[in-house]
């Protein structure tokens, strides 16, 4: 027998995939009325890349139905890393992930060959310039049209609007 019959090594590119989870739930329903489906997702990303790592931001309330949300993640394949609903006095909530997304992003993404992000949020435009500029990773980005950043589509290699194919 040859040598690439016994290979087991994927020439797929190694992808990271970070999920903005609360921006992603937020902005598929004002723009669809439907969820994002994070199955075909997982699906359609994994058909082309090697996925290496893929983490899921969200918020803990203590609620079972989000509690099940979470674990689905989880089965799929997501790592989700949960920071707790803080209500403040004024009657306004706290829930921001993006300074732990970034993190992450930079951390993982030196070792990436593609970074792909859901999040319409324009903050993290600077971020994806720097892996490009700093590491030469390019950075995907699946968000809802209307309600994505300007300068966040901008900075993506390449935006993709989330569609009827990733929806439920």
């Amino acid at each position: 027998m040859n040598q690439e019959t016994h290979s087991t090594t994927s020439t797929k590119p190694k992808v990271g995939i970070f999920v903005d989870v609360q921006n992603i739930y937020y902005t598929c329903r004002e723009s669809y009325r439907k969820n994002f489906d994070y199955n075909a997702f997982w699906a359609k990303i994994s058909h082309d890349y090697d996925i290496e790592c893929a983490i899921a931001y969200a918020i803990y309330r203590g609620d079972e139905k989000q509690s099940q949300f979470q674990n689905i993640l989880r089965a799929i394949g997501f790592e989700v890393k949960l920071k707790p609903f803080i209500q403040r006095k004024d009657g306004s909530a706290k829930g921001d992930w993006d300074v732990g997304i970034t993190i992450d992003m930079l951390e993982q993404g030196k070792h990436l060959d593609k970074v792909i992000l859901l999040s319409g949020d324009g903050d993290f435009a600077l971020l994806l310039g720097h892996l490009q500029h700093q590491y030469n990773v390019p950075c995907d980005v699946y968000g809802a049209d209307k309600l994505t950043a300007e300068a966040l589509k901008q900075s993506a290699e390449h935006f993709y609007c989330i569609n009827d194919a990733l929806l439920l």
